[in-house]
């Protein structure tokens, strides 16, 4: 049945097109063989890791990471591969087709069901159940990985877990008078109150390009409250709650945030914030670094995405990164080693901090930097909220990331440039998800 829809999949969905050249059979005994083999202790081998967010920022910390790990394992070479955020998971798929893929990666959890069912990733189950520090790492982000992906496997280990929130100007706010937003209302009254042209001020920016889909889906369910993704095989994304949210929110595009927003992808975002362009940015705690390095402490501040309205605060259940080993390494223990101590305590910690995002590893949990973070308070605030709705997408059908890049991103543009209606747009995005469980149930629950 695992096969059966490996092949189906293969042949209804754009992104999954590359699974046959990923799956082929000198590919699986190529597996196999990597599988079973053991590694000498003594043997000098490399490895290669891939990151998935490299960047001036990020990626001085995973070469750091990198040292460190070679200083204790001298016989282990690893070699680092960055690849910008927004092209990444289109090289993973290249890479997976071509059975040349690296040896360990930063992994996406939204990743995990499509690369286990192109049969890419190495099950590390019996490699952490051996492991000393097993009981430190989170057990419902470990639970979580094990849940979407078919055949119930440890595919990743989360080094890191993410949310979803605003970040601010409070200094702006303060200027101007206005209230830190609490709910919706809050929000849209502040974006249109703190645009001033004559400062070249924006309230706020839309994230239009490449990547955008995943803000917008966040911030639509925190705006809905809805916490079922798909339920009877029916999508809730064209909920009219959701409609009701995209007219306002989109009609904030070019009147309180700038012209350009229609194509901002990460980078020109967070630039718009960074360098005092806009008062507000949706984001999550991982930029930051960025914010950290451009503005001054009281420039800048993380709080909660607005609260439903009935009060409640909604969050995507899931949001994690992971360490993954990937099938074809000929070094799967050298790339365990890897992978654990990217997961220490102190890796897991170091990582963090810079970063600014919460590690999994409950060890780091009670360090000073946590304590005295107030941006991770924040995060605690939300997930420590017992009347915190958490929301989770369908990672588990193979098309649920490529319909965001090929549906949800171009409709975003279409709908600001006027060409679609918010109806037709949410219609559209709701039935690519539909066909997606539709199949994926004809494969999966007879």
């Amino acid at each position: 049945m695992y096969k059966k829809l490996l092949k189906t999949v293969a042949a209804t969905s754009m992104a999954a097109s590359l699974l046959l050249a990923g799956c082929s059979k000198d590919t699986k005994d190529a597996n196999a063989g990597a599988k079973e083999k053991k590694d000498d202790p003594n043997e000098k081998v490399t490895l290669t890791f891939w990151d998935e967010n490299a960047g001036p920022q990020r990626t001085p910390i995973w070469e750091e990471l990198i040292k460190r790990f070679h200083d204790k394992n001298p016989n282990i070479t690893v070699e680092y591969v960055g690849l910008p955020k927004d092209s990444a998971k289109q090289k993973y798929d290249a890479a997976i087709a071509a059975n040349d893929t690296p040896d360990v990666a930063s992994v996406q959890t939204s990743w995990l069901p499509e690369f286990s069912l192109r049969e890419a990733l190495l099950p590390l189950d019996s490699y952490f159940d051996k492991w000393e520090d097993k009981e430190k790492i989170n057990k419902g982000s470990l639970d979580f990985n094990k849940k979407i992906v078919a055949d119930n496997k440890l595919y990743g280990i989360p080094y890191t877990q993410n949310l979803d929130i605003l970040w601010v100007r409070p200094d702006w706010f303060k200027e101007a008078n206005v209230q830190i937003p609490e709910n919706w209302d809050d929000f849209f009254g502040a974006v249109e109150k703190l645009a001033d042209k004559d400062k070249n001020r924006y309230g706020y920016t839309i994230r239009g390009g490449a990547g955008g889909s995943f803000q917008l889906q966040r911030m639509m369910y925190a705006y809905s409250g809805i916490n079922d993704y798909i339920k009877d095989g029916k999508s809730t994304i064209n909920d009219p709650k959701h409609a009701e949210f995209l007219k306002k929110y989109f009609a904030l595009y070019k009147k309180f945030t700038p012209q350009s927003d229609i194509t901002n992808d990460y980078k020109a975002m967070i630039a718009g914030f960074d360098t005092g362009a806009v008062a507000m940015v949706q984001h999550n705690i991982g930029s930051f670094g960025e914010h950290s390095k451009a503005l001054q402490p009281d420039q800048f501040q993380a709080i909660p995405l607005p609260k439903t309205a009935d009060g409640k605060y909604v969050a995507e259940g899931g949001n994690t990164i992971g360490i993954s080993v990937f099938k074809g390494t000929k070094h799967p223990d050298a790339a365990w080693k890897l992978a654990s101590f990217l997961n220490s305590k102190d890796s897991q910690s170091y990582w963090n901090q810079q970063v600014g995002q919460i590690p999994t590893n409950s060890e780091v949990l009670g360090e000073d930097w946590i304590k005295e973070s107030p941006h991770i308070q924040t995060a605690f605030k939300v997930y420590d909220d017992k009347d915190t709705v958490l929301y989770q997408p369908p990672f588990y059908l193979p098309e649920y990331r490529s319909i965001l890049d090929t549906v949800v991103d171009p409709g975003t543009q279409a709908v600001l440039s006027g060409k679609m209606t918010i109806e037709e747009f949410l219609n559209e995005w709701a039935q690519a998800m539909e066909k997606a469980q539709a199949q994926y149930d004809e494969h999966f629950k007879k």
